[in-house]
């Protein structure tokens, strides 16, 4: 079932406030309305609403979840987003003074089980970096997206969304916009802005050939019809890209743009940066999303230890 219409409208003001206040982004937002709104249904099944919530009854609703035959269960991710929409929406109404009680304070949130990020090691980096043919312009753009990624540990988004303006290889860093329209400025290095300027004076005006595109990297799509406007790359051509320069490089490892920004974070960790500064340059608002890396790390500093000390 639908909810009914005065839960869809608390729905909304809740989603409202959110973004309001809180800045989350769009995607989040609108997973944690489409949630509320099942849960909606389902109380409207029971003759129920949204602000007649026991405690029981949200439990019933998560023991629900288990037994519908017609779908699998929710996976641990989905279960602890469910949780912290509910969480925040009955602490919503809480200090709207909608309900007396807040029903989600007894129930606990579900463990995840740990996982850790799949990573590259350096030497396999190197290979995948050195992949385009760089005396092209196409392989030039690759190399320095690639080069970028790798040295900034943006998300692939971040990435195909950088502007000219937020560009500055005078001061070696990039102003990006993440999640939730947060901005940070993270530092390029001296290789990938050297790639980058390579790029920018001998690639990007041939690939745009007379077009006008603010996105730093640009794609092929129009090329050669100045009556049409450039466009940026998309998140599924660097994908495809990727996945191809991984097979030129010889990598057999399942690879994707975030690969390189798991590699970017472990890399750091392996030599001697602290965890607060690759927080910062991730854009991870909770340090607990950047201890993940301190596994692998941890797990490379022990096979070093055993392959090279005489007692390992």
């Amino acid at each position: 079932m639908t909810p009914s219409a005065a839960d869809a409208a608390l729905l909304d003001q809740f989603t409202d406030t959110l973004w309001l206040e809180d800045g989350l982004a769009k995607n989040t937002l609108a997973a944690y309305r489409s949630d509320l709104a099942l849960f909606a249904g389902w109380l409207a099944a029971q003759e129920s609403n949204l602000l007649a919530v026991a405690e029981d009854d949200i439990r019933a609703y998560l023991a629900s979840l288990h037994r519908n035959p017609a779908r699998p269960p929710p996976r641990p991710a989905s279960q602890r987003r469910l949780h912290a929409a509910l969480r925040r929406f009955y602490r919503f109404l809480l200090t709207q003074g909608r309900i007396l009680h807040d029903p989600m304070l007894n129930i606990e949130q579900p463990r995840l089980p740990q996982r850790f990020p799949k990573t590259l090691g350096e030497i396999d980096v190197e290979a995948l970096l050195a992949a385009p043919d760089t005396d092209t312009a196409l392989g030039l753009r690759d190399r320095a997206m690639l080069e970028l990624l790798y040295a900034s540990g943006l998300r692939v988004s971040e990435l195909v969304n950088v502007k000219l303006f937020e560009l500055n290889l005078d001061e070696g860093v990039v102003r990006v916009r993440g999640k939730g329209d947060k901005m940070r400025l993270v530092p390029l290095g001296e290789v990938a802005a050297g790639w980058l300027t390579q790029y920018l004076q001998d690639a990007r005006p041939a690939l745009l050939k007379g077009r006008a595109c603010d996105e730093v990297f640009v794609a092929t799509r129009n090329q050669g019809r100045r009556d049409k406007p450039a466009g940026g790359m998309s998140r599924q051509m660097f994908w495809t890209l990727v996945k191809r320069y991984a097979l030129q490089a010889g990598i057999r490892k399942p690879i994707s743009p975030h690969v390189l920004r798991h590699a970017f974070a472990t890399h750091l960790l392996n030599h001697g940066a602290d965890l607060r500064v690759v927080q910062l340059l991730l854009g991870h608002a909770d340090i607990s999303t950047t201890q993940i890396y301190t596994h692998v790390a941890r797990e490379r500093l022990k096979q070093l230890h055993e392959k090279h000390h005489p007692r390992g």
